[in-house]
């Protein structure tokens, strides 16, 4: 399946939201705010790289659970 941009950004987004959640550390993560001007920087190749999806565990399946509704 084809995703555009702003899907990996909102799907890159959403998760680090969620890990953040509950285990925020202030000194070495990024904000909800940084991390999507973060991504929002970053080319559509890097975006994918950024998922760390491979043949286990597929982009598809990372859009599926990250991607919010």
């Amino acid at each position: 399946m084809t995703y555009t941009r702003q899907q990996l950004i909102n799907a890159l987004n959403y998760e680090h939201i969620l890990l953040i959640h509950d285990d925020f550390d202030a000194d070495c993560d990024m904000t909800a705010d940084e991390h999507l001007a973060y991504v929002s920087t970053l080319s559509d190749a890097e975006l994918i790289a950024e998922t760390d999806t491979d043949d286990t565990y597929t982009l598809d399946e990372y859009m599926s659970d990250w991607l919010p509704a």
